[in-house]
């Protein structure tokens, strides 16, 4: 019998079709091959993006230049841009406004990977760091209301370059989906008094059957509602409202938990293409107690089709207790770099 799931933070439903499910092994992909050719992102073609912002780089290096371990510039192409005033007006009942904001990519590695797991945790933590770096700068510009940090891996999950990289988009409104999550925060915090994501760390913990990977700070779960197969959200176990506010010892076990759990999802699933958003409370709040940071991981194993559209539901053909369970047994001791190459 399939089963409707609500998400207690969206409100939305979701419909767990068991009957139309597959063995979560079915959705393996096969490795996915490095093209080759020439990469913009490679060290030595520092000269084909547009300047450095910030560089995690070894000491005596030029901006620029080789030398570096970290690298973000500017978008080349990019969807807001930095120069401009908002010039907020109306045309009659539509509002409209400069496409001000900014739009930056995050370069994880001088090597050709293709992926963040390729990384050892100290590196994973350099790029952690300047997520954070990013949006503690972006965040002084009064202009900027909202920044999204998100990645795209693999073709079908929006990525046009293969070299492992992570894009930050700084907005001057809300974005709507951050808006409706806030908004279901809310309206559970005046009821119970308590952060919802709070709750629902401890209702994972105690239920046991949904988490991917557990730290001492951070918990990896399969959410209760998950919209897609095998979707993945991280969460402090401690309150936090905002992802920039991290302080080194948890970045540091931040880095492992994203890491592993990334690698058991591309060696249990043979490296399937995926998004991860960090969704994190506007700039315009300071320190909120009904909202909570989190990083939401979405393999691309499925596609929404026209009934999704129209209602707003989605179809999920794997429970998340299976999926959780697949992937809290995916072996990842040895490394498979064969997986990648």
């Amino acid at each position: 019998m399939p089963e409707l799931r609500k998400d207690p933070v969206s409100g939305r439903w979701i419909i767990i079709a068991t009957e139309r499910s597959t063995r979560p092994s079915d959705f393996k992909s096969g490795p996915q091959p490095i093209k080759g050719g020439f990469c913009p992102f490679c060290e030595g073609n520092e000269d084909k993006t547009p300047p450095e912002i910030i560089a995690y780089r070894e000491k005596g290096t030029l901006a620029n230049e080789k030398g570096w371990r970290v690298r973000v510039v500017s978008n080349k192409f990019p969807a807001l841009r930095i120069e401009g005033n908002l010039n907020k007006h109306g045309e009659g009942i539509y509002d409209t406004m400069n496409g001000i904001g900014a739009h930056e990519v995050i370069i994880e590695s001088p090597k050709h990977i293709i992926s963040l797991a390729e990384l050892s945790n100290p590196q994973v933590e350099e790029v952690l760091w300047a997520y954070r770096d990013r949006l503690v700068d972006l965040k002084k510009d009064r202009r900027f209301v909202s920044g999204l940090i998100f990645k795209n891996v693999g073709v079908t999950a929006g990525a046009s370059l293969e070299h492992s990289h992570s894009q930050l988009i700084v907005t001057p409104i809300v974005p709507i989906s951050v808006k409706h999550e806030m908004d279901g925060c809310m309206d559970f915090y005046k009821y119970r008094g308590r952060c919802l994501f709070c709750d629902m760390v401890q209702q994972e913990l105690s239920a046991g059957v949904r988490i991917v990977f557990e730290g001492d700070n951070f918990l990896a779960f399969a959410p209760y509602a998950s919209r897609f197969p095998f979707e993945i959200w991280i969460l402090p176990k401690n309150h936090s409202s905002h992802f920039e506010n991290l302080q080194k010892m948890e970045i540091g076990e931040l880095a492992q938990v994203l890491r592993t759990v990334l690698f058991k999802l591309e060696i249990a699933l043979e490296f399937p293409p995926y998004n991860y958003i960090i969704h994190t409370t506007p700039f315009a709040f300071g320190e909120v107690e009904h909202y909570h940071w989190h990083i939401e991981i979405i393999p691309r194993l499925t596609k929404i089709a026209g009934f999704e559209w129209g209602t707003g539901f989605y179809i999920n053909t794997v429970t998340p207790e299976s999926a959780a369970e697949f992937l809290r047994d995916a072996n990842i001791e040895k490394p498979l770099t064969e997986k990648y190459h």
